[in-house]
């Protein structure tokens, strides 16, 4: 079971998986994960390092995890060396706009169990409107996604300063403008979070050693899947950086990253639930969140598999 980051590219992430992953996989041994995806990633680099393929990959990668996992009879986490059964979780919401809707949303949570909220907004009167209903003691992020030039993202920043940001994450548009987050970092005095844009190994390396971020953010179902995003932890803890996965999603991609934020994450490390406002999730009543924490899946590979009940009920086409 594996999962790529879609929204919109779904079907494009699809056919690089049917058209270009899966024909250089078929017949290789499933137990090689690390060399075997090396080996795709070389002959399909003339097409990309990023983006639909680079989802596609994730997918792959994540899938042979599980197969791991399974074939050893033990989760992810304990292949990875071992981790936490339980950890922090924030709730990641919707763009709203609306300050009175936002209100609202933020409030639900809040009495959900949540001290931790992420919101994605732009209009300061929103961002102010959540951090007066949720009050000093809920830490807030902000996710701007890549809005601003360097000039605008600075202006943001002076209001923002009384909102008290746990971190503000991708502010500047491009998002692989390190030099200008390390900049922006540098002088407004807030936290920058980033690097859920960030598709390889060498790119979070740049981004560090630039100074870029107060919190690392790889996204496993974009960069590649658990084989990359684990290389991401003992660089960032070279730097003193704290991961803190990006898994604004429901599926696999979001057990690969409780899986290892488990074995190879730190106290600082937390993991982004995507608030759904759904009839049902693709893991049932088995797997949610309670008073602001998360379980780890403690069965085989990634834990827990999609409930057919549920696939069934809400099948499309």
């Amino acid at each position: 079971m594996g999962g790529a980051f879609g929204y919109g590219a779904v079907a494009s992430a699809k056919l690089a998986v049917d058209e270009l992953i899966a024909p250089l996989c078929v017949g290789q041994d499933a137990t090689r994960i690390g060399p075997l995806m090396l080996e795709v990633q070389k002959k399909l680099h003339v097409l990309g390092r990023g983006g639909a393929l680079t989802y596609g990959l994730s997918a792959v990668d994540i899938a042979l995890w599980d197969i791991a996992g399974k074939l050893a009879n033990a989760p992810v986490c304990q292949l990875l060396g071992g981790g936490l059964t339980d950890m922090p979780c924030y709730t990641s919401l919707d763009r709203y706009s609306d300050p009175s809707l936002l209100r609202a949303v933020v409030r639900q949570e809040i009495d959900a169990g949540f001290q931790a909220l992420k919101l994605h907004e732009i209009d300061l009167r929103a961002i102010k409107a959540a951090r007066d209903e949720a009050g000093p003691d809920v830490e807030l992020i902000n996710d701007a996604s890549c809005p601003w030039t360097l000039t605008e993202a600075r202006a943001a920043a002076q209001g923002l300063k009384a909102v008290s940001l746990k971190f503000l994450e991708e502010p500047l548009w491009p998002p692989e403008n390190f030099g200008g987050l390390a900049e922006l970092r540098r002088t407004s005095g807030i936290p920058i979070g980033s690097g859920e844009n960030v598709s390889t190994f060498m790119e979070f390396e740049r981004m560090l050693a630039a100074g870029t971020v107060d919190f690392v953010q790889p996204g496993p179902a974009k960069m590649g899947g658990i084989s990359e995003l684990c290389k991401v932890f003992p660089l960032a803890a070279i730097h003193n950086i704290p991961v803190m996965t990006h898994s604004f999603y429901d599926g696999p991609g979001l057990l690969a990253a409780i899986h290892a934020i488990a074995a190879l994450g730190t106290a600082d490390s937390m993991i982004e639930w995507r608030r759904f406002d759904l009839e049902a999730t693709i893991y049932g009543a088995a797997f949610t969140t309670e008073g602001g924490r998360i379980s780890v899946p403690d069965g085989p590979g990634l834990g827990s598999d999609p409930n057919p009940d549920v696939i069934s009920a809400y099948r499309v086409g």
